[in-house]
C-alpha cells in the first residue's frame, strides 16, 4: 500500500500558520469569573474531569475548549486564562500567537507514554515493537512534515531509532501506510483499517471499543510532557485550578488517562 498523508480534524495547527492566527485586532480581555482554558485534542477529558470537580468544590466556573486551533484561536486571543500543550513544540507554536503568554510561565505538568494502539481484540497479535516489523502489518504514523505543529511529529523514528538500529527504521518505515497530520487524523486513518497506530496512552485507553492499547518495550518507549502556562493577566482563580490539576485527586484522574507525573 503507498503511504498517504492526512490531515487532521482535531489537535494543533500547523506552525505554519501559526502567526497568521494572529489577530492584533482583538482585545485581550480575561477575567470575565470563568477560568477559560485551551488546548489540543486528546487530554481534554482529563483536564475537563479535574475542571468539573475543582467547579464543585470552589463554585468558580471553568470552561474547556480543544480542538482544532483555528477553531478557537480567536476566542483564546480575547479571553484565554491557561493553555495547555501536548508537546514542547506544541507550546512553543501556541506563544506565537497568545503573546500575552511567556514561556517562563510554561510549567510540564504530566507525562504520557507512546503505545502502539491495535485493533480491538488485536487480531494481529501485535504485543511490541519487533511485531509492527513483519510483513504484511499496516501502521499509522503521526507526523508533522515540517509544516504542521503536532505532538507525534518524530515520535515514530525516535522508537525506532531508539536502540541504533539503521535496519529497525528501515524495516518499520516500510509498513507505514499513512503520515497523519495530528492525532485526530491518525485515529481516523486508523480505524479505516490500519493494523497498528503509534499514539499516545489516552487515545485508546479513552476509546474502548474503538482500540487496544499495546505499549512498547521499556527500551523504547517515548515520552512527552502535557504543559500548561497561565495568564499573568489571568485572576486568581486561573491559577488556582492548574494549583489544583498538581493535587492526589487531579492526579488520579490524569493517570486515569494515561498519564503521570
Amino acid at each position: 500500500m503507498v503511504p498517504f498523508a492526512v490531515t487532521d480534524p482535531y489537535p494543533v495547527t500547523p506552525h505554519a500558520t501559526a502567526i497568521t492566527l494572529l489577530d492584533p485586532s482583538i482585545r485581550y480581555a480575561p477575567r470575565d469569573g470563568t477560568v477559560r482554558v485551551y488546548g489540543a485534542g486528546g487530554p481534554q477529558n482529563a483536564f475537563q474531569e479535574a475542571a468539573d470537580l475543582f467547579e464543585a468544590e470552589t463554585g468558580t466556573p471553568v470552561e474547556i475548549t480543544f480542538g482544532p486551533e483555528s477553531s478557537w484561536s480567536a476566542d483564546a486571543q480575547r479571553d484565554a486564562d491557561v493553555l495547555w500543550g501536548t508537546a514542547e513544540q506544541a507550546m512553543t507554536a501556541f506563544l506565537q500567537t497568545y503573546t500575552e503568554f511567556p514561556s517562563e510561565a510554561v510549567e510540564p505538568l504530566y507525562l504520557r507514554e507512546a503505545v502502539i494502539a491495535v485493533q480491538p481484540g488485536n487480531p494481529k497479535d501485535i504485543q511490541g515493537f519487533d511485531d509492527l516489523l513483519r510483513d504484511g502489518v499496516s501502521i499509522v504514523v503521526v507526523e508533522g512534515a515540517g509544516i504542521y505543529n503536532t505532538s507525534g511529529t518524530g515520535v515514530w523514528e525516535d522508537v525506532a531509532a531508539r536502540l541504533g538500529s539503521l535496519g529497525d527504521v528501515r524495516r518499520f518505515r516500510e509498513n507505514i501506510v499513512a503520515y497523519a497530520q495530528g492525532s485526530g487524523a491518525g485515529f481516523q486513518a486508523f480505524k479505516d483499517g490500519a493494523d497498528a497506530w503509534i499514539t499516545w496512552s489516552y487515545w485508546p485507553i479513552d476509546h474502548p471499543g474503538e482500540a487496544d492499547l499495546v505499549r512498547f518495550e521499556d527500551d523504547r518507549v517515548i515520552w512527552r510532557d502535557v504543559s500548561v502556562v497561565v495568564s499573568p493577566e489571568a485572576d486568581s482563580a486561573a491559577a488556582a485550578y492548574v494549583e489544583f490539576l498538581k493535587t492526589p485527586r487531579a492526579v488520579a484522574i490524569f493517570e486515569r488517562h494515561g498519564m503521570t507525573r
